[in-house]
């Protein structure tokens, strides 16, 4: 018997009728949520860990002592399983990387710093507002892993200006990822939790008037991140004289960028105009700076490749857990049936706030809203607390609240890449900021609820 199922062994699983692929998928997210909060392997090696483990044990074309006797149809595709290290998100990263290299080596991540913090003077707590505000209104429109891509090409000459152990450079760098999760929750567009709920709210709710509840939701919570991150990492400096002397280059190559840049940007932003998602836009930048050599083969080598490997882990754990029926199995066995409405809502914010942690919060998102929204649906005593539209909202907020570790969110993960910040200033930072969050969404929605917000068409 393998050893990951000695793990875990059934006896030990209070889940009637688990399977053998279940089982060990279940050893497989055990080993994965240990090693990323514990770290005693690089975040990053625990992803590859997981694809490896899920390749060699659960899939169609693993190794052929491990599964024996199970039947094909209930293995994992292997296709499938190695596809996640090119999935869309993967090349959304990869055109935000060409996106900060090629601003660096043109200085524009310096020139746009230069414009966009003046207005913030030279105090460090509030560039860090700047920085956050610009982060969280980018991501309402576009997507969050792109606005990121983009903040920390300008976050990085900003960082130089620190001192080597001064700790408001972890507020800098958790700052930017902080924001851009915050922000998304803004608009129906400015995460894929959101795009998801949409979809179970049928009509409920317009864009309109999810932006007249989300937005003072985000005003608030950003509010408070910046005021912990303040608190938690103050800098030892009063005065952050950021040196971002000079001017934009005019020559063939620096325009090159300058447009494609922003051409990519304004894609990002115009995706119900033109038809193109993010991760189809994302492929421009990589083409035109590889075509016109701007980005080289040596520049290649310096690309994050370890933040790849690290998402890419995290997608291959949520297809385990999702196409393997694991993750149905675990939300089944909640008995949200003999518990009253309030317990209902709170139960289901933490599992997906939870769920969301540990693996994609659009994974959790598409894994739970059909489960919520017939929840919804098949519980009379929700009526009294706004309804199916209340409650796939507040779960659907959890989702984005989940930012404690590297692999919770892609904004996450490419900022730990920067080196500034360790896990553990992730975690404990993460944990407060969302479980403030949760708060938050549960004082909205009942106050909501008082005015019938939920009944007005």
């Amino acid at each position: 018997m393998p050893l990951l199922v000695w793990i875990v062994p059934a006896h030990l699983i209070p889940l009637d009728g688990i399977t053998v692929v279940e089982q060990r998928v279940l050893a497989i997210f055990v080993m994965a949520a240990l090693f990323w909060v514990l770290e005693p392997i690089p975040v990053f090696a625990t992803s590859l860990l997981v694809v490896m483990c899920e390749l060699v044990l659960v899939s169609d074309k693993g190794f052929v002592y491990a599964i024996q006797g199970i039947a094909p149809e209930a293995l994992l595709s292997y296709r499938a399983i190695l596809g996640t290290f090119a999935a869309p998100i993967i090349m959304l990263f990869l055109g935000g990387f060409f996106l900060a290299m090629a601003a660096t080596k043109y200085r524009l991540d310096q020139n746009l710093a230069r414009v966009l913090l003046r207005p913030f003077g030279n105090n460090p707590k509030y560039i860090l507002l700047g920085l956050m505000a610009i982060t969280a209104v980018f991501s309402m429109f576009m997507s969050n892993t792109a606005t990121t891509a983009m903040m920390l090409a300008i976050l990085m000459p900003v960082l130089k200006s620190f001192d080597p152990d001064d700790s408001g450079k972890v507020a800098f760098a958790l700052g930017i990822p902080f924001a851009a999760n915050i922000g998304g929750i803004g608009t129906p567009i400015g995460t894929p939790p959101n795009a998801v709920a949409m979809k179970y709210l049928g009509g409920a709710i317009s864009f309109g008037k999810w932006m007249s509840f989300a937005l003072p939701y985000v005003l608030v919570l950003l509010v408070f991140a910046w005021v912990l991150l303040c608190v938690m990492y103050p800098s030892k400096r009063s005065v952050l004289e950021v040196d971002m002397k000079g001017r934009f280059l005019t020559h063939k190559k620096a325009w090159v960028v300058y447009i494609t840049s922003s051409l990519t940007i304004v894609l990002w932003l115009t995706d119900f105009w033109h038809g193109m998602n993010a991760y189809v836009v994302a492929m421009i930048p990589v083409a035109i700076f590889s075509a016109a050599r701007i980005i080289t083969s040596e520049d290649l080598k310096l690309i994050s490749w370890e933040v790849l490997w690290l998402v890419a882990g995290g997608i291959a754990l949520g297809q385990g857990l999702e196409n393997s029926g694991l993750a149905a199995r675990l939300v089944a066995q909640i008995p949200f049936h003999v518990l009253s409405p309030v317990w209902v809502v709170g139960l289901a914010t933490l599992v997906a706030a939870f769920m969301a942690t540990l693996m994609s919060n659009t994974a959790t998102a598409n894994l739970l809203l059909p489960m919520i929204a017939a929840l919804g649906t098949g519980l009379a005593g929700l009526n009294n607390l706004g309804g199916e539209a209340m409650l796939i909202v507040v779960v659907t907020l959890s989702c984005s609240l989940a930012m404690a570790l590297p692999v919770s969110t892609p904004p996450n993960a490419m900022a730990h890449a920067t080196s500034a910040i360790r896990t553990e200033d992730m975690f404990r930072t993460g944990i407060v900021v969302g479980a403030v969050g949760l708060v938050l969404a549960y004082v909205l929605m009942f106050v909501l609820n008082g005015i019938g917000f939920w009944n007005v068409r």
